[in-house]
Parts: C-alpha cells; structure tokens; sequence
C-alpha cells in the first residue's frame, strides 16, 4: 500500500479522555507521514492517528505508539522530547506560555460545552415535570423544606479551641 494519498478510514468506537465528561465518536483513522528534523537531518515515520470530531484547543496528539516508533523520549516537566535521527538526537523544547495558553483555552472551552449540554438536558427535562414541580424555589420554600438534624444527632467539639 502506497502513501501517496491519506485515505480515512472510518471507524466506529467511543473516544475519551480528552474533554473531561464529554466523550466522542471516532470518525475515523489515517495513516500519514509524519517528519521532525530538518531537511538534511531528518526522521520520517507514518504514523497512524484517530479522528474526532469534537471541540478543543489541540489538532494533533501523538500518543505513545507514536512516540514508541519515533523512539522519542518526552520529559513533560521541562517541555522537551529528544529523539534520534541519522546526524544525532534532535532536541525539541516547548514554551510554557503556549502551553499554559493552550491549557486554558481547553479548560475553558470543556466548561462552556460541558454547561450548555447540561442546561440542554435540564431543558429537556423540565418538559416532562408536572407545572407545580417546574417552578423555581423561592426563599421561603427553600426555608421551609431545608433538612433538618436528626433527634439522635450528637454535636461533636474537633478543636478545643474552636467549639462551634
């Protein structure tokens, strides 16, 4: 089989772990060629990566059956990943700005998507509640429905010198 032309190959498996709470299904999988190095010193190797269609702040992932053939050795702390080439190891070194940038905007954008489809299930659920179960808590109906201690309930003193 050639490499000339990526062919998408579809799939059909759940995908997790990018998004906190949310999950994906695979669109599918591609081979394609993936270089590090520069053009006299160079590395080439096809690696295989998941497609999902889902929101979030990074295009590509290598995992570690890529990092495996690379032969990369990542160290997250510093931000640097090391590989051999023909001319010698090459030194890739992130930025932490660009990360953190990065991280945030995930961060973020995980909590946006994760609050709208929560409030579309809420929706949701609403339209089959009766109209007296619908209605938003006023102060005086929290008040009265609050829980209350059990009779048999013993007030225990952690600090000595904090009672309450």
């Amino acid at each position: 089989m050639g490499y000339d032309m990526a062919m998408l190959v579809p799939l059909d498996q759940a995908f997790y772990g990018f998004i906190p709470g949310a999950g994906s299904t695979l669109v599918g999988r591609v081979t394609l060629p993936v270089t590090f190095g520069t053009w006299d010193n160079y590395r080439t190797e096809h690696t295989n990566f998941k497609v999902a269609s889902f929101e979030t702040s990074y295009h590509t992932i290598l995992g570690r059956p890529a990092l495996a053939k690379f032969m990369a050795v990542p160290n997250h702390m510093y931000l640097l990943m090391k590989m051999p080439v023909p001319k010698g190891v090459l030194s890739f070194y992130g930025d932490i700005q660009t990360s953190h940038s990065c991280e945030m905007e995930n961060i973020n954008l995980s909590s946006t998507l994760e609050w709208s489809k929560n409030m579309i299930l809420v929706a949701q659920a609403t339209k089959d509640l009766p109209e007296d179960q619908a209605q938003i808590p006023t102060k005086d109906s929290v008040a009265e429905s609050q829980l209350q201690p059990d009779h048999q309930t013993k007030a225990i003193i952690l600090k000595d010198d904090e009672p309450h």
